[in-house]
């Protein structure tokens, strides 16, 4: 078995890391997961959070805004709806997100209400986790 896997983050926008990884952590919305080389294949949906990847000895952090990840024994594919660097996430306008979603939580039918609510739950953690 490899000790390392292949690693992709990936937006509409940009590719923002790929690589080799020896374990990647990710926000899923049953709860955070990790991945390393030799893992059962399965696929998540993610939430707000932040996707921490170990490549080449050091940690990369990355904030993401929900997607879904595709991971198998050798892969570990990650595609955002929108992502920054954790270096940058101050520019990722966490703040402007929650307003947003405060006024969609307020307009939303009862089918949306729980699912927006999650969200505005999750936006806020990020926020408290990259202040």
């Amino acid at each position: 078995m490899a000790d390392t896997l292949k690693f992709d983050l990936v937006s509409p926008e940009r590719r923002l890391a790929s690589g080799e990884a020896t374990m990647v952590v990710a926000p899923g919305v049953e709860g955070d997961f990790g991945a390393m080389p030799g893992h059962s294949p399965f696929f998540a949906t993610l939430r707000p959070g932040v996707v921490t990847a170990q490549m080449a000895g050091k940690e990369e952090k990355f904030v993401v805004f929900g997607g879904f990840a595709e991971i198998g024994p050798d892969r570990c594919s990650i595609l955002v709806e929108d992502a920054v660097p954790a270096a940058d996430a101050a520019s990722a306008g966490i703040a402007e997100r929650i307003v947003e979603a405060e006024k969609a939580l307020a307009e939303a039918d009862n089918d949306n209400t729980a699912r927006r609510a999650q969200y505005l739950s999750d936006l806020r953690a990020l926020q408290l986790v990259t202040a």
